[in-house]
């Protein structure tokens, strides 16, 4: 990625840039609903997500629990099975809609038996060799959740700020309805980033609480570098939003075409993963010589175009 010489450059930057993904392996668990009206919601929504994402791609392994099958016991099969199965080029999602709680310590998601906590959660997940991992909690508390989960390679995206916002939340239905609507695509890719998915429940949920004339009791965060504390916003510079943005959720239009396509699916990859790199270097220009961040620059630039040569052709 350093040289500064033309084609065979070009050819060298993507050979040493990390293998393409091989998959993604995504669970969805629907926790305890407590209530008839919750236990519903939170069902409908697993099977939404489940049948969204089975429709998207070839590369994509779902599992989904919900109701009697969301217990401990089985969960943590699943996540076991997971880390059997995945391979460090994989990409791991793991998502949770219904209830938590927080003891003002500790962190527990609601599940029918016993609960499990932050910290058991965060074992699982580490067992499972990808080096991409997104955890998306949309539970009440979740908040409270994020130290125990955050690891380098790692974003995670919980529904309240804390393990103090207790109340039911409505996040999950509008990190759902990100995946659907394509009003979410903000940079026109035909492709839902997390970032991009996490921006829309955000602002819809803000929206929500504001149309019902209700003090709003959810205020959505994450963290993505494996530090520190969570965030509202990306940073405009690089650091806190980069992983976000950088993963793909769902794709629709041409890019689930060519994802779904044998003979551009790699093509497809190549590209998401350069216009990464692109991003990447624009947040590290302020540490880079200007001759230096031209030179990479173009060097990326005259790939990715080669590569949209090739999905056109």
């Amino acid at each position: 990625m350093r040289s500064r010489h033309g084609w065979p450059v070009a050819a060298l930057a993507l050979a040493l840039a990390p293998p393409l993904h091989a998959g993604v392996y995504w669970v969805t668990v629907a926790g305890l609903g407590g209530e008839e009206d919750y236990e519903q919601r939170f069902t409908a929504e697993a099977a939404e997500t489940d049948k969204l994402l089975k429709a998207s791609g070839t590369q994509l392994h779902v599992q989904t629990l919900s109701g009697a099958e969301a217990t401990r016991a089985h969960l943590t099969q699943v996540l076991a099975d997971v880390a059997r199965a995945a391979t460090p080029e994989d990409q791991f999602v793991l998502l949770l809609i219904g209830h938590g709680s927080y003891d003002g310590v500790s962190y527990k998601f609601n599940l029918p038996g016993r609960d499990i906590s932050a910290a058991e959660l965060a074992a699982l997940c580490n067992a499972v060799p990808a080096r991409e991992q997104l955890i998306v909690n949309t539970t009440s508390s979740s908040g409270g959740a994020i130290a125990a989960l955050q690891r380098s390679g790692r974003a995670v995206i919980a529904a309240t700020k804390s393990g103090t916002e207790k109340n039911a939340t409505v996040f999950s239905r509008y990190w759902l309805e990100a995946l659907e609507d394509p009003g979410a695509d903000v940079d026109k890719s035909d492709s839902i980033s997390a970032l991009e998915a996490f921006e829309y429940a955000t602002r819809k949920t803000a929206e929500f609480y504001s149309s019902e004339k209700r003090l709003a009791t959810e205020h959505a965060v994450f963290e993505d570098v494996g530090k520190g504390p969570a965030v509202r916003a990306p940073a405009p510079k690089g650091g806190e939003g980069q992983m976000l943005a950088s993963l793909i959720l769902v794709r629709f239009g041409d890019a689930q075409s060519e994802a779904l396509d044998p003979a551009k699916h790699d093509l497809l990859l190549r590209k998401e993963q350069l216009q990464r790199q692109i991003d990447e270097l624009k947040y590290r220009k302020a540490a880079l010589a200007e001759e230096q961040y031209q030179s990479q620059l173009k060097t990326l630039l005259l790939e990715l175009a080669r590569t949209q040569a090739a999905l056109d052709h």
